[in-house]
């Protein structure tokens, strides 16, 4: 027996005098309705209707139980209602887990402006780097993986990202610029290492043919399993490192980096923003998704207008 809907039923017989119009109301046929009651008197062990052919009556035991289910029904719709409202109003608290340059280079920048948008949306950021992201225990979870990233959860693309080779200015005002992926092995390079794992090879691709692939040897004159430390040193002047596109998009738009190479990239990858579950997905969820989304892929857009669109122009800046 559903108790709960037991207990509509039998106040809606109540209220509206009938099992007939109570039918009517809770959108059931009336044999379902005398069957709810029914069942819910069988359960209590109390007979709370009197029922002639002409008259319904309440008896003591029904009288009393209707106040307290009064009571009850109350409290639930009341419940329900604050949660329709923390799910639907655009205010509260907004709970995001993100990876550190994540945070620092796309969430960070972006606070400012949502939080003119949306005053009453307060934002609750857990930075690190789990091997496994805890999606269960946020409303959000912005994570980058590769192209083919398969997870068992619900997850949205935000932007498909590029890896680009990077320098700034002053870098190669002093070491000059590669104008062939061969030239790399005359340059400072800058590279991630990864649980101890030193590659040797970047595998570079040239979307312009065909997704053609070269690999050139690296001999680093840097590594870091750290993404912020490397981006410090590229903007420093000390070498040139391969960034995602929506990590650097800031600095390429405002001169501190140069992009070199074009139109080779090192790899793709996607910038997912990750939900717990489908259903019941809070505004304020929703709206920062959107937002993300919005503004990654204008930033995107900018620095594809503003930087050199070949060597000759980098040096020329």
């Amino acid at each position: 027996m559903d108790r709960l809907l037991s207990m509509r039923a039998f106040q809606q017989v109540v209220d509206d005098g009938g099992f007939a119009a109570a039918a009517r109301t809770m959108d059931m046929s009336a044999a379902v309705m005398t069957r709810l009651i029914t069942d819910l008197e069988q359960h209590l062990g109390a007979r709370l209707l009197q029922r002639t052919t002409r008259k319904l009556s309440l008896t003591e035991a029904g009288q009393s139980y209707l106040q307290r289910v009064r009571h009850i029904l109350n409290d639930v719709d009341q419940a329900e209602a604050s949660t329709r409202e923390q799910t639907d109003e655009l205010a509260g608290l907004l709970r995001i887990h993100t990876q550190p340059v994540m945070a620092v280079h796309i969430i960070a920048p972006l606070v400012a402006e949502f939080r003119r948008r949306y005053p009453k949306v307060v934002l609750d950021i857990t930075v690190d780097s789990p091997l496994v992201p805890p999606i269960e225990d946020y409303d959000l979870t912005i994570l980058g993986a590769g192209r083919l990233y398969d997870a068992n959860v619900v997850a949205r693309p935000v932007i498909l990202s590029e890896g680009l080779l990077c320098a700034s200015p002053r870098y190669l005002r002093s070491a000059g610029t590669p104008r062939q992926p061969a030239d790399l092995e005359k340059h400072a390079l800058l590279r991630l290492s990864q649980a101890g794992i030193r590659q040797r090879e970047w595998r570079l691709i040239n979307p312009q043919e065909d997704d053609r692939e070269l690999a050139v040897e690296v001999k680093p004159a840097m590594m870091a399993n750290h993404s912020d430390t490397l981006l410090r040193a590229t903007l420093d002047g000390t070498g040139i490192s391969a960034q995602p596109l929506d990590l650097v998009a800031n600095y390429l738009r405002d001169g501190q980096l140069r992009r070199v190479l074009a139109p080779w990239i090192t790899g793709r990858f996607t910038l997912y923003a990750a939900l717990p579950s489908r259903k019941y997905v809070p505004a304020r969820a929703r709206v920062f998704m959107e937002f993300l989304i919005e503004q990654t892929r204008l930033k995107a857009a900018e620095a594809e207008r503003t930087w050199p669109s070949s060597a000759e122009d980098s040096v020329a800046s």
